[in-house]
């Protein structure tokens, strides 16, 4: 029998990081899924999770353990494939290093992932999100960088990793004020800033202080803001901004929702899907197409560039006698039975 904890340290903390050159976000997921599935597993097998042994974690574990994710805690097919794929790379990284383990990886890579429902993504109008830019309240240190913070996730079209991970090098206000991002996929892009988003980062760096951290946006105690600090920011805000826009009320507005609603107004403003994907930094147009299902004018005028089929007027044709009596039997028959 292998014990599991070497191999799962070493993947983690070497291979991931140094050898796939994963983000450390990638390597947060990865361990908490990890996380996830030897708590489970350790009640399962009645055990604790650091006594584990590899052949243990084998293919009808692993799928008593994505059922469980569903069903008990609720969790999205999104989310268990998310997990699952953790798992698969896990395996992969075995392979190689311990062959004993190949027919059970094969096993666990045989397991596939759960087809998901392609939904139209939520965005914000122009009224919301100006309303929601608005809330802020700018006559104190907090409220000048929520308002920025705001300003920038939506104007940028940022992921919240993206955001909280910003350097102050990475802002360049002069002679053109652009943004540097390092996005997913180790992917960089230059993007430049409204005047708007602009004056909002000035009040922000005017009031943030020279601290030890480099970030760029900093919580109440002086430290690096989190993704879940900008959640708690954002939902604050929204409930601020719904008594102004009673609409706001009926749309569920997480972070990502900004990074939609920047690529909607953008694809509503040029009618280019190329220059979302650029903004957004997408690796392929594949992954901004979601934006053209969601946008009903981009079918607006592919139905006006069409021509509406003209109906050709038809004649009443008699029914023919036998198929009405055999029509008229059932009917009889169902009477009759009633």
């Amino acid at each position: 029998m292998t014990a599991i904890a070497p191999y799962l340290s070493t993947f983690l903390r070497e291979h991931l990081p140094r050898e796939r050159r994963a983000s450390p976000h990638t390597c947060e997921a990865y361990a908490y899924a990890f996380q996830l599935l030897l708590c489970f597993a350790a009640q399962r097998l009645n055990t604790n999770p650091s006594s584990l042994e590899l052949e243990q974690i084998d293919a009808p574990l692993v799928l008593a353990f994505l059922e469980h994710l569903e069903r008990e805690r609720g969790n999205s097919p999104k989310t268990r494939n998310a997990r699952l794929a953790a798992i698969h790379a896990f395996f992969r990284f075995l392979e190689y290093r311990l062959p004993s383990v190949l027919d059970q990886a094969r096993r666990i890579h045989a397991i596939p992932v759960k087809k998901t429902d392609e939904k139209l993504i939520d965005y914000l109008t122009h009224d919301e999100i100006q309303a929601l830019l608005n809330a802020p309240d700018i006559t104190d240190r907090a409220g000048i960088r929520d308002c920025a913070m705001l300003h920038l996730a939506f104007a940028a079209g940022l992921r919240v990793s993206e955001l909280v991970g910003l350097r102050l090098d990475d802002l360049k206000l002069l002679p053109q004020p652009v943004i540097h991002v390092y996005g997913k996929g180790r992917r960089e892009r230059l993007l430049p800033l409204w005047k708007e988003t602009t004056v909002a980062l000035r009040a922000w760096l005017a009031v943030r202080g020279n601290g030890q951290h480099l970030e760029l946006f900093l919580n109440a105690r002086g430290v690096a803001m989190t993704r879940s600090g900008f959640e708690y920011i954002l939902a604050k805000h929204v409930k601020g901004a719904t008594r102004k826009q009673p609409s706001l009320a009926k749309k569920r507005i997480s972070p990502h929702v900004l990074r939609h609603t920047c690529a909607m107004h953008t694809l509503q403003a040029t009618h280019d899907v190329r220059k979302v994907a650029l903004w957004l930094g997408h690796a392929s147009l594949q992954s901004t197409e979601i934006y053209l299902r969601a946008d009903p004018s981009e079918k607006l005028e592919a139905l006006a560039a069409g021509t509406a089929p003209v109906l050709r007027r038809g004649r009443f044709r008699t029914p023919d006698k036998l198929l009405a009596l055999l029509s008229s039997t059932q009917k009889d028959a169902r009477y009759a039975e009633s």
